[in-house]
């Protein structure tokens, strides 16, 4: 009978170890980014990256030094935009960075940041003497961007003409093959992903906005994960840690 019931006990407690390791499985959070120089890139020269350390960047620095801080259990992994944002936005305990806070985006996400700021702005091909004196200017001109990036998504529903790519890095090829006019990116990306295809010297027209960027969090995570995120990025901002990791990409 003493067997019996000690077989019982051990059986119950596995039920319960087992549980546990589940739900610490479960509260695992998932961290996903996308090959955007400088903010987030891979170190291997691919378009995707299973681990941490192939992943660099300045928003990804941020991100590392926070989960560092965090002491939570997280995957990293680099795939395209519209991928990491489906799974980001679908799934509880994901995340993304990094994302801007729009209006279509707010009810799907906790966020955490600003991680850094990125200036929206309209490039030329190199030589150009295309010149606009406001956004309006630029309704005549066909626009390259980047397929669900929220700048091009923002001129596409003011009805400027633009022609997205899944893949960000051949628009500056398409500047120079007169395949289109402008290039809506970053003013800090922008130059960085042009010069990885050997090409420089583009001709900024215009800056027409400025947007903080941020890590979205699932709506339907873990609270406690959240919090902690919040906490902790709270803590590195207001000692300047957030700050002074932004200073060598400005340079």
């Amino acid at each position: 009978m003493n067997l019996r019931r000690a077989l019982i006990g051990l059986c119950a407690g596995l039920v319960v170890v087992t549980s546990g390791q589940y739900a610490a499985a479960e509260e695992k959070l998932n961290i996903f980014t996308e090959n955007y120089p400088p903010y987030n890139m891979s170190l291997s020269g691919t378009a995707f990256a299973h681990k941490e350390e192939d992943i660099a960047g300045l928003c990804t620095d941020v991100v590392k030094a926070l989960m560092k801080r965090t002491k939570l259990d997280y995957r990293l992994k680099l795939r395209n935009w519209a991928t990491g944002l489906s799974r980001a936005k679908t799934k509880p305990n994901h995340a993304i960075f990094c994302a801007a806070r729009t209006e279509d985006r707010e009810p799907f996400f906790h966020w955490i940041g600003p991680l850094a700021n990125i200036d929206w702005t309209l490039y030329a091909k190199p030589g150009s003497t295309i010149k606009l004196n406001n956004l309006d200017d630029a309704k005549k001109y066909r626009i390259g961007g980047y397929k669900d990036d929220v700048m091009s998504n923002y001129l596409i529903e003011r009805g400027f003409n633009v022609s997205t790519m899944a893949n960000d890095s051949l628009n500056p090829r398409r500047l120079v093959l007169d395949q289109i006019d402008l290039w809506v990116t970053d003013g800090l990306a922008g130059p960085y992903v042009a010069s990885e295809e050997d090409i420089t010297d583009l001709v900024p027209v215009l800056t027409f906005r400025h947007t903080p960027l941020y890590m979205a969090v699932n709506v339907n995570s873990d609270p406690k994960v959240v919090k902690t995120l919040e906490t902790n990025f709270k803590a590195m901002e207001e000692a300047g840690e957030v700050e002074a990791m932004s200073k060598p990409y400005e340079q």
